[in-house]
């Protein structure tokens, strides 16, 4: 049996996040010493670094309970875990292609600006007036 601390350790997710996991239904509550500390177990950790690697990878904790529902049923088709791994996918692509077009405009705003002084300064002008940028972002 392993305390919350060496559950931290092991899985390098802190003390307040685990118990915010049991919370949220993810980690079943363990059960209690004599001295009221939690006792987990090895298979309690599996599941925790499961969880961790599924939030590290960015996904929410929707699809992460989701994932853990299907990894408990392995006669489920493995169709609905890509349907997951998929959308997440396809928001971080999203993401990447915003931060992109984000990279380019503060690009071209900071090369614009030749400015010695804040009153001539064109990255403080673009900033107070969005219709000077050259793309929606």
């Amino acid at each position: 049996m392993l305390s919350i601390g060496e559950m931290a350790r092991r899985s390098g997710v802190k003390v307040p996040t685990i118990r915010y996991y049991e919370q949220m239904g993810l980690i079943a509550a363990p059960e209690r010493s004599a001295g009221n500390q939690r006792r987990y177990t090895a298979a309690e950790l599996d599941r925790l670094t499961f969880i961790r690697h599924a939030r590290d990878l960015g996904l929410p904790l929707d699809a992460v309970r989701d994932l853990l529902e299907l990894s408990e049923h392995p006669d489920l088709p493995c169709a609905d875990a890509h349907v997951i791994a998929t959308a997440h996918l396809a928001a971080i692509r999203e993401r990447i292609a915003r931060l992109q077009r984000l990279e380019r405009e503060l690009t071209r705003i900071e090369a614009s600006c030749k400015a010695d002084h804040a009153g001539e300064c064109r990255i403080l002008h673009v900033l107070s007036d969005h219709a000077l940028c050259e793309t929606e972002h």
